[in-house]
């Protein structure tokens, strides 16, 4: 059962990483978009609207079955908070982490968009 809990946290940081950061494969890998796109939407959601990840109770649900500790805290606020926020994590830092990551992907999503348009264009 722990082993299943590594998969659980790997994935949700993974899955963290590709929220924010999988629009910059879109040009190399442009069929992406349908993985990463609703990935992305999810992930702003959830920060914006204070919403609980669906991983997270999956995570203490494995860890209860292991008989490991439980936490009551977030991914982030467990994994990351000590690297993103020493001081915690509040309802307005996850609203501009949220917005930053739509701002980030916004940008990403424009710049494919736009070379795209130019390429085809430009034949």
């Amino acid at each position: 059962m722990s082993s299943l809990v590594t998969m659980v946290i790997v994935f949700h940081f993974l899955f963290m990483i590709f929220v924010v950061a999988g629009g910059c494969f879109l040009t190399r890998y442009p069929r992406i978009i349908w993985f990463h796109l609703p990935a992305a939407i999810w992930g702003v959601l959830v920060q914006v609207m204070h919403w609980p990840c669906p991983l997270t109770p999956l995570e203490q649900w494995l860890r209860s079955k292991a008989s490991m500790p439980i936490t009551n805290q977030d991914f982030i606020s467990h994994y990351l908070l000590k690297i993103i926020y020493p001081e915690g994590l509040t309802p307005t830092m996850q609203t501009t982490i949220g917005l930053a990551v739509l701002f980030l992907n916004g940008m990403l999503y424009r710049h494919y968009f736009k070379n795209r348009h130019n390429l085809r264009h430009s034949k």
